[in-house]
This record gives C-alpha cells, structure tokens and sequence, in this order.
C-alpha cells in the first residue's frame, strides 16, 4: 500500500507541474459553464413561469374540473360513473368526439384547491380502465372498464378505493396512505384531459381536449358539510389545453339526479418532450458537459501519450517495476481531476441557468433534492469514467490523436445521432444501450410515466437506460480498456 502512494504521489506531482494540462483542465470547467449558460440564453417570453410542485417536489400538472364540498374527518364518497365522452382538436379546425386514452373522470379527495397538494383518486379512464391515482406519480390498476360505480373511503389519513359493475358487489382498486392531510378537506367529482395527437400541417403535434364525466346522484356518509356542492376550475390550462380554452373549456351542469363534469389539462407528474411545451428540464444546461469532456479526453489521452512519446515511461517503469501501479495510479488522478472539474461545472452551472432561464419566463421542470445532487454527482462520474476510458485507450494505441478521435467518437457522437432524431428510434436506443455514451443518462431528469402519454425516445431526452445502469456502461468500457492497457504493459517492452 505505501509503494501505491508513493507512486499516486509521484503520479500527481507529474500531472500538477505541466502547466498545459492544469489549464485545460481548467478550461474543461469553464467550457462545461460558459456554454451550458449560453445555450440556453435565447430570449424568452418574459414574466413569471413555474411549474407546480408535488408533495414529493416534482413538476406535476394538476388542472381539473372540481365539484366539491368538505369533508371533515373519515367520510366515505359513492357515485355511479354512467359515461365519460370527450372531444379533441384534431388540427385544421377539425375536431373529433371520443375521450383521449387518459382522459379520467371519477371522484378525489384533495388536500386543498391549491395546484401541487395531496390527493387520492379514482377514475374511469378513456382507454385504461379504473384506476386509483395519488399524489401524481402513483398510479394502480383496477377493471377494464368505463362506466361502473366508484367509491373512496376516507379513514385518517388512508384512502382505498373500490369499483363496482351494480352497486352492490365491490372490488378494492388500491389504497394510499397521504401522510400530513388535514382534518378538513374538498372532496367529489372531478373531469379532465391531457392534449390529443394533432396534425398540425408541419408534423405531429398536440393539441386541446376535454373530457366529460357524467355522474348519478353521490351518497355520502361521514362528516360532509351541508353546503351544496361547488364548481371550480383547479389550475390553468397547466401546458395541456393552451389558447384553446374559449371554446373547448370545464364547467359542470346539474342532470336528473347528478352531474355532467366537463374538464380540461391532467393530474399527473410532467414529463417533459412534446407535452412539456417551451421549457427546460435541468439536464439541459449541462450541454457544456460536451466541450468540457473534448478537453478532459485530450488531457487523460496525453498523461500516458506523452509519456511514450517522450521515452519517459521506460524510466518511470523502472523506478515502478509493477507495471499496473503505475496505470492505476494515473487513472486515479486523472480520474480525480475530471470528476472535480464535472462537479463543480454541475454545481454552478445548474442553479445559475435554471435562476436565467426562470427570469426570461421560460418554465424550468423542478426537480427533487435527491435528484439534483445525482445530477452534479453523477456529472463528475460521468467525465472521471470518461478519463480513465481515455487514459486506457491512449495507453493501448499510444497514439494522441487517433486516441481521443476514437475515445470523443464513441462517447460523444452517438449521443449527438440519437437526440438529433436523425436515424430511427430503436436505432437511437441501441446507440445508448451499448456505446459509451450510455453514461450521458446518469444526467437525465425527465421522468417517465406509464400513466402518462408522450413521447418517450432519445430525440425528446429519454435515455433507454436507468441513469445508474447508463453510467454503469461507460465504467464497463473504462475498466476494459484500462484491463487491456495493463496486459499490454505486462506483455510488451514499453
């Protein structure tokens, strides 16, 4: 171990004292900031523009149609659900009956009117059956059916939800457990619509719908208030009905013995791509992570090169006879230098271009602590892994230029062809699932959601792979070439 730290030592002191590589990778850290802030710098809207956040911090649309009353302490909500139709602007002043997939219609107990607070919900959807929702990002199936009765139980803070074909013979859907919620609540009916698929004449796109509920008399039991029941529009348009709500707008009306809800927008987490509309998810100001890693692969290419070129490795080996010490040495600072100048770029480059790009009244998609600090974390793995893939490669071609033209082709190119949208999605997933460049996925945020429709391909920002698993990748191709340069080392005279 004192012969390793020795060596790390003499490996550091090397790497400190030329000038050129310490100011490179100094440029890798402004390089990654400078143009991660300046592109995305174009003029915005200008105002104020935020998403909601969920009770996890998350950026969810909640925008509905309530018909609600208070509920004080454990109730118990019974409605029949006895259609839910819909209408959907199809483009070209065209429109279409139908719901959409997702579009819900069916009873919610909220924690208040306030956009982003707790819920529990269960639904009829256009296209996937019952299903009880909470708090956005949970999402639980039930029957495979559109009409039916619904009732949710309030006990404390629990909810269960049941489904019913007549009434009489019920079906638990699921239950949830809303930590915090008050005593006093708005609870019953509710309606809404994410956007439809639109052909807008320059592609697909999408555009508004509503979805409308309609509801037999509900009974309750528990502590309802007596006074009668309210409409109110919960939210805007939240980024889903857009400057169509003159005419494609919620309200509710009373029929023989209940309701019709009409609503418009979603109760759902935000996904980003398409429906997210103009905006920008946190990974986005991180796109100098590129140039920055073009110098941080030049540098890691170059510790070991240059050392070939030179001659000098022949007497560093004989000073370090174990050949491996000295690779693994070098891959250690290397490493180390590149993962302080990835984290610290993330960790200033992240608050300052989502505060700009909030005061030009761009919508920034929030994100949760946890998530933000795998982000700056994982931004230092993420080039520590590209220099020691560098410093391995360089070590087995001995060659600069040929070594980071393969290391900056096969980290950076498949990650430009699978987001620009030039080749076909599953080409562009197999692109990340096995190149290098399946590390980039340790800095993506955007969620992804079943119970959400989007698109969900490389070209909107989605990566096939887990961020773990994507970073786990790039490390697999690191360890192997920095596994061959050591055979190499062993078997041939430096």
């Amino acid at each position: 171990m004192t012969g390793f730290l020795v060596t790390l030592h003499a490996e550091w002191t090397k790497f400190r004292t030329v000038r050129g590589w310490v100011l490179t990778m100094a440029g890798a850290l402004l390089a990654t900031i400078v143009v991660g802030l300046l592109s995305t710098a174009a003029p915005g809207p200008g105002g104020e523009a935020s998403y909601p956040k969920g009770p996890g911090g998350e950026a969810v649309n909640d925008s509905f149609y309530f018909v609600h009353r208070t509920l004080t302490g454990d109730g118990t909500l019974t409605v029949p659900l006895r259609s839910l139709t819909g209408v959907a602007d199809t483009g070209a002043g065209k429109t279409a009956r139908g719901a959409q997939p997702w579009a819900k219609a069916g009873i919610i107990v909220k924690e208040s009117l306030a956009q982003g607070s707790p819920y529990a919900a269960l639904m009829a959807t256009g296209a996937h059956g019952v299903r009880m929702q909470y708090d956005y990002t949970h999402d639980m199936a039930g029957p495979e059916v559109r009409q039916g009765w619904l009732r949710l139980v309030r006990s404390g803070d629990r909810l269960t939800g049941y489904a019913s074909t007549d009434g009489s013979h019920w079906t638990e859907v699921g239950r949830a457990r809303l930590p915090g919620l008050p005593r006093t609540v708005r609870a019953g009916l509710f309606a809404t619509s994410p956007l439809a698929s639109q052909d807008t004449g320059a592609g697909a796109g999408f555009g508004p719908a509503v979805a409308t509920g309609t509801f037999g008399r509900p009974g309750l039991t528990g502590g309802w208030s007596r006074s009668p029941w309210s409409g109110t529009q919960v939210g805007g348009d939240a980024g889903t009905s857009g400057s169509y709500t003159n005419t494609l707008k919620g309200g509710f009306t009373r029929t023989a013995g209940g309701f019709a809800v009409t609503g418009a927008g979603d109760i759902a987490p935000v996904v980003g791509g398409p429906a997210m509309g103009v905006g920008f998810a946190v990974e986005d100001f991180l796109v100098g992570t590129f140039a920055g890693l073009i110098a941080v692969i030049a540098v890691a290419t170059v510790f070991i090169t240059g050392e070939y070129r030179r001659g000098l490795l022949r007497t560093t080996m004989t000073a370090t006879p174990l050949r491996s010490r000295v690779l693994g040495a070098k891959a250690l600072v290397v490493g180390g230098v590149a993962s302080v100048v990835g984290l610290v770029a993330a960790a200033i480059v992240l608050p300052l271009g989502a505060r700009g790009a909030r005061g030009r009244g761009f919508l920034v998609l929030p994100v949760t602590t946890a998530t933000d600090m795998r982000v700056v974390v994982g931004t230092g793995l993420l080039c520590a892994a590209a220099a020691v893939l560098a410093l391995g490669v360089g070590a087995l071609l001995r060659r600069s230029g040929t070594a980071v033209a393969l290391v900056v082709a096969s980290l950076v190119l498949p990650f430009l062809l699978a987001a620009s949208g030039v080749l076909p999605p599953g080409v562009s997933e197999w692109l990340l699932r096995v190149t290098p460049a399946a590390g980039f996925a340790v800095q993506q945020t955007l969620p992804r959601y079943a119970q959400v429709l989007s698109v969900y391909e490389p070209s909107t920002g989605y990566f096939p792979l887990a961020p773990w698993a994507g970073l786990a990748v790039l490390c697999g191709y690191a360890a192997l070439a920095h596994g061959l340069a050591v055979v190499r080392l062993w078997g041939r005279d430096v």
